[in-house]
Formats: structure tokens, C-alpha cells, sequence
């Protein structure tokens, strides 16, 4: 085989052996590098916590504390209730409201960072990033940042199943 191969080597042949390269991982998705990139910053700030939480004991009032100090690094102006630019969407002068995170991204992030807890060996039953109290929070920006620039949320309706009830056959599995 060796004899073959240097003969390959010499005339230039393209076959490849299997062992001769190394594999190399796939380039991962814009997705996958956002959620390794999330999980590690997560992961620094419980570490930076006085003192350092492990992950083992982050709970979702941890979640809650690291979403709020992520507002401090937002790009969404979300008005206050006194300000009179307060549920315009598109004010006419700038004003003194702070910057905020904006709801989708923080949506987006505790996705991501749901999916990562559970890809670094934490159990779905105690993901903090799927408790109740995350999407309570979640639900509360959403409003307060559509009231402060003037765009109602409304709940999509869902749209009726059809054929529901018209035959009977079709829907219904008879074991014999």
C-alpha cells in the first residue's frame, strides 16, 4: 500500500486515503456561535457575583438580575410615563428616557440560553431560564415597551381546525 501511495504522491493523483486528513469540525451556525457566546457571558456573570454562583445553584432570580443588567447595555429607548414623548412611536425630539433592551432580543437570548442549559448537561425540569417567572418578565417588557411607543401587542387568535366534526371516519381510529 505505502509503495501505491508514494506512486500516487508522484503522478499527482488526487485519491485521498481516509486517514491521511483530519477532520475538521463544521463551521458552526450564526445561531450556535449567538448561544456559546450567550452561555459564556451567563457564565462570567455568575462568576462575577459577590459571592460566585455556581450554575448548579443559579436559580431564576439570577436569570432576572442578569436581564436587568443587560438593560444597561440596550440600543431601545422605552419612554417613561412622564415623559411627553410617552406612547408616540416615532417622537419628534430626542428626550431623557433611558436605553433598554429591546423585548425580542431579550426573547431571543433567554432562547438561546434555555437550549444551551440543557446542552450543558442541565435537566429540563430545573432549566431557570423556562421558569414561569422568566416569561412573567418577559410578558411585562413586551407591554411596557409597546405602551411606552405607542404599538398595541395584540394576542394572535387562533384560527379554527376545519373539518372538525364534519366526518366522523376520517377522525376517528377504530381498533378491532
Amino acid at each position: 500500500m505505502s509503495s501505491e501511495r508514494g506512486k500516487d504522491i508522484a503522478e499527482g493523483s488526487s485519491r485521498v486515503n481516509p486517514g491521511d486528513q483530519q477532520q475538521q469540525p463544521p463551521t458552526p451556525s450564526r445561531y450556535e456561535s449567538q448561544k456559546r457566546r450567550d452561555w459564556n457571558t451567563f457564565g462570567q456573570y455568575l462568576k462575577n457575583q459577590r459571592p460566585p454562583v455556581p450554575l448548579s445553584q443559579c436559580n431564576c432570580n439570577h436569570v432576572l438580575d442578569f436581564l436587568r443588567y443587560l438593560d444597561q447595555f440596550g440600543k431601545t429607548k422605552v419612554h417613561l410615563q412622564g415623559c411627553m414623548f410617552y406612547g408616540q412611536p416615532e417622537p419628534p425630539a430626542p428626550c431623557t428616557c433611558p436605553l433598554r433592551q429591546a423585548w425580542g432580543s431579550l426573547d431571543a437570548l433567554i432562547g438561546r440560553l434555555r437550549a444551551a442549559y440543557e446542552e450543558n448537561g442541565g435537566s429540563p425540569e430545573t432549566n431557570p431560564f423556562a421558569s414561569g417567572a422568566i416569561r412573567v418578565y418577559l410578558r411585562e417588557v413586551r407591554e411596557c415597551q409597546a405602551k411606552a411607543r405607542g404599538i398595541p401587542y395584540k394576542k394572535k387568535k387562533k384560527k379554527p381546525t376545519q373539518g372538525k366534526g364534519s366526518d366522523e371516519s376520517s377522525s376517528t381510529i377504530h381498533f378491532s
